[in-house]
């Protein structure tokens, strides 16, 4: 297949789009891989979906090889399958909602477990049916509020999904199993580095599900792993390493004394405390440090349903709250604020700047929730807000003086905390999320009652995995982890060309032995981009062909006269010489490795 930069729709720029905010964006406008249509919406030119349509080839074989069928839904789905699931409401601002003529409520589909549900229990109803693992390549929608790093985050996106259907846990066990090794050789064969990781089910649901990043310093994921062991996990699914009792009430609370309140004037946040407190209230041992403060943070949290709530999380004063986090527990389409001064007017109870546990909980005249972080365990002795401005308490000791609504686990997460499995600590770094496997369990088939008869006669509830991989977010994540100072840089499993051939000069022979030379590679069943423009000059043909990040490129010019053509590797730059008459079939060996 050969394509001629003279005929292909293709416009490469030298200035950087404005709104570029990462280097894969910037360098897949400029290259003329995509363009902006609208914020978070992108127009492929045959650059990239060359690219695109690789990487899906990709992934078909591979989940072909594991027995999966493609099938293929609207992305025009009806109301109702997700308002069974309550995901209508769910997924808040982020649905595209929209109304035929008859009024009938719509949506742009962001994901389709409940049409996946539906098509196998309208087709399906026996133990003997299943296993079944069935997937689409399929455009997804979602109104993101900040659509970002052009196709990295987009309101239109590709999404690869497949589904599993068992009988049992021990066959969605080994459905997930399956699935998990084809990412592995799927994401291995597109030539990025990337991380396996523990990760969080939030809307989706399920018992437990693992991302796969590609690592990338402009990854919107944080992960972490073990400076000792495998464990790794996304930062919104790490654990903290249980804590046990420091005290109880059998052994007196440890010694500690009562709690008492004292005069902290002036000191509203954890900084000013912790100095006022060694000033004036000196420990024996060491000097107080923000992780001996109880810093309680209330939020103003708003459901999709239109519920409100004021929950309050409870931390060590030298963490903050990860929104991220945050976000993850609470669920997809809930809204939340810290408390601003209406909300604080609305609750004189709570002082702000000095809150503590003794107004909070939802028992508490404030009817705020009060949740905490699990460092916070029974015995632990703290300093906190004595709900009256310029006053804190010392020696308030949880379990005894306090006791939280429950626990939640939303404090930053930070480089040398423990690891939650040995005796390592942990490090982070960043990655961009190109797959995601969850077990789902029953939570679909239980809302849409998918059943089939087992061996015994008796309906059972099917049981599902669900398995992602993002195509279009894939072509920006490997340019971004292959990408050097002066283009794009493919791997070839998925680089939109195998060779492309630069014919340089004026002289008619240097033109002819290109077309002969990419004639040759066509015959051999390589595509080649051959840039035959005959009036633009070798410097701007050369800057073209590193922008565009072809693996293997040749020159055809002045080497001519010796019979050579120069061979450049566009990763490392290495530069061959060789003879024209062995080219082809020398471009070939390199090409099938």
């Amino acid at each position: 297949m050969i394509s001629r930069m003279s005929t292909l729709f293709v416009r490469t720029l030298r200035e950087d789009p404005a709104d570029a905010e990462v280097p894969s964006h910037r360098l897949l406008v400029r290259a003329g891989y995509v363009r902006r249509a609208a914020p978070g919406i992108y127009t492929w030119l045959p650059l990239g979906l060359r690219v695109l349509r690789r990487i899906e080839a990709i992934i078909r074989e591979e989940m072909d090889a594991i027995g999966a069928q493609e099938v293929s839904f609207p992305a025009l789905l009806p109301r109702e399958p997700y308002e069974a699931t309550g995901r209508w409401t769910e997924y808040g601002d982020g649905l595209f909602r929209l109304q035929d003529r008859k009024g009938a409520d719509y949506l742009l589909g962001p994901t389709h477990e409940e049409m996946f549900t539906l098509l196998v229990k309208d087709l399906y109803g026996s133990y003997k049916d299943l296993p079944l693992s069935i997937y689409q390549i399929q455009t997804k929608y979602r109104d993101e509020a900040r659509p970002r790093a052009g196709i990295l985050r987009g309101r239109e996106f590709t999404m690869k999904d497949s589904y599993s259907f068992d009988v049992d846990d021990a066959g969605l066990e080994a459905s997930y199993q399956r699935h998990r090794e084809a990412y592995i050789k799927i994401f291995d064969r597109l030539g990025f580095d990337y991380v396996i990781v523990k990760a969080m089910s939030g809307a989706m649901g399920g018992s437990g599900s693992e991302e796969f990043l590609a690592k990338a310093e402009v990854g919107e994921d944080t992960y972490v792993r073990c400076t000792n062991c495998d464990y790794a996990a996304n930062v919104e699914a790490v654990e903290t390493r249980p804590v046990p009792p420091a005290a109880s009430e059998a052994d007196g609370w440890g010694g500690a004394p009562a709690a008492h309140a004292e005069q902290t004037p002036d000191t509203p946040t954890i900084d000013t405390l912790v100095d006022h407190l060694n000033e004036k209230f000196p420990r024996d041992d060491r000097p107080w440090t923000a992780a001996d403060t109880l810093k309680n943070v209330v939020f103003s949290v708003r459901y999709p349903d239109g519920t409100t709530e004021a929950l309050a999380v409870g931390l060590p004063g030298d963490r903050e709250v990860d929104t991220k986090r945050l976000e993850a527990v609470l669920g997809e389409g809930v809204v939340f604020e810290p408390f601003g001064e209406a909300d604080f007017a609305a609750r004189p109870t709570l002082a702000k700047g000095y809150i503590g546990p003794g107004a909070l909980g939802e028992k508490a005249e404030a009817g705020v929730r009060y949740l905490v972080d699990p460092r916070i365990v029974d015995g632990t002795r703290w300093v906190t807000g004595a709900d009256v401005a310029g006053s804190h308490v010392l020696d308030l000791v949880a379990g005894r003086d306090f006791t939280p609504d429950g626990l939640i686990e939303v404090a930053e997460v930070k480089d040398g905390d423990p690891c939650p499995k040995c005796d390592g600590t942990l490090e982070s770094a960043r990655g961009i999320e190109m797959g995601h496997i969850f077990q789902l369990g029953r939570k679909y088939a239980d809302a849409l009652d998918l059943r089939v008869l087992d061996e015994n006669g008796k309906l059972v509830t099917v049981t599902m995995g669900s398995y992602g991989i993002g195509p279009s977010r894939a072509v920006a994540a490997i340019a971004e982890n292959t990408l050097d100072d002066i283009g794009l840089c493919w791997p070839r499993n998925v680089a939109p060309y195998d060779v492309h051939v630069i014919a340089t000069g004026k002289d008619d022979a240097v033109f002819d032995a290109a077309a002969q030379l990419t004639a040759d590679l066509d015959a051999r069943g390589l595509a080649v981009l051959y840039d035959d423009r005959p009036k633009v000059s070798p410097g701007v043909k050369f800057k073209d062909a590193e922008l565009i990040g072809v693996p293997t490129i040749v020159t055809v010019g002045r080497g001519l006269t010796d019979g050579v053509v120069e061979v450049k590797d566009r990763r490392s730059g290495e530069r061959t010489d060789v003879p024209l008459a062995d080219a082809a079939a020398h471009l070939a060996e390199v090409v099938r490795g």
